[in-house]
């Protein structure tokens, strides 16, 4: 795992000793680390009623002076960063926007197409704006794969692989093959299968298992049926339950004009931090 390019995305109060903690990891990975720091715009304007049949959008009256505050807060965080990086030996760069969370989402999405796995910073979470779009654009508008709660350059002995056939859980098993491969043993956990010749065959998860055990691993499969939990609590707990460090799944979400909207499994694994996961879509 090796000379990968990993994006680390930060927001304005991530801790330096987070961004000094991913730089040594990828210091000893000879990996390349491609920090992006995000931060939203200061107060949005507000809207007033006229006398014409139109609202008119007012600006406070120091809310330029508190944009390009921000931005110089995030221009001189940036360059601090890319000053650590270069004293610590780790190859890397530091790029900063301060922005709508619709430019959040391009700026994430940009960066993430030309790297190979796209890190959250913990705590990341406790800016939800800024979490969300980032993450929203960075899986469902570029190929990279994204970690949560753990570190890309760990290693996991044990992965629970969640599989349904479908195309976002095909995309997350192939971005995950590096860490499958390393694992003591990948648990592929299939729930409410389809037990049809149309759909998951009369085996689900065999032909999954099959392709993982060209690669070396050794792999269980486990059906669960339909238990009526909500799948995404579900996954969470029988991963747990078979000892994983790591979870991976697809995700799924779909953006409207003005958020970021993630379906009701991706979300539920998104939110929780007691689990390492990787998504794919």
């Amino acid at each position: 795992m090796q000379r990968r390019t990993v994006l680390f995305t930060l927001g304005k109060d991530t801790p330096e000793a987070a961004v000094a903690a991913a730089a040594e990891a990828a210091r000893d990975e000879q990996a390349y680390l491609a920090c992006l720091l995000l931060d939203k715009l200061p107060g949005r304007p507000y809207f007033i009623l006229g006398t014409s049949a139109f609202a008119s959008a007012a600006m406070p009256e120091d809310w330029i002076d508190r944009l390009n505050a921000a931005r110089t807060s995030a221009q001189s965080r940036a360059a601090a960063m890319a000053d650590m990086l270069s004293r610590c030996g780790c190859a890397g760069d530091a790029q900063y926007a301060v922005c709508t969370g619709a430019d959040m989402r391009l700026h994430a999405a940009r960066r993430a197409k030309t790297c190979d796995i796209v890190q959250m910073a913990m705590g990341l979470r406790h800016d939800g704006e800024v979490f969300r779009e980032a993450l929203h654009g960075a899986l469902f508008q570029s190929p990279a794969p994204v970690i949560l709660n753990g570190s890309p350059f760990a290693s996991y002995e044990r992965v629970f692989l969640a599989w349904n056939g479908s195309l976002p859980a095909s995309r997350a098993a192939h971005a995950a093959l590096p860490y499958l491969r390393k694992a003591r043993e990948v648990v592929i956990g299939c729930f409410d299968p389809d037990i049809t010749e149309q759909r998951d065959g009369e085996d689900p998860g065999t032909d999954a298992a099959a392709w993982l055990s060209h690669h070396g691993c050794t792999v269980t499969v486990s059906q669960y049926p339909d238990s009526g939990a909500e799948i995404g609590r579900f996954i969470l707990a029988r991963a747990k339950e078979a000892g994983a460090g790591l979870a991976v799944m697809g995700a799924y979400g779909h953006s409207r004009l003005r958020e970021a909207v993630f379906g009701g499994t991706t979300r539920t694994m998104i939110e929780q931090t007691e689990l390492p996961v990787l998504l794919a879509h």
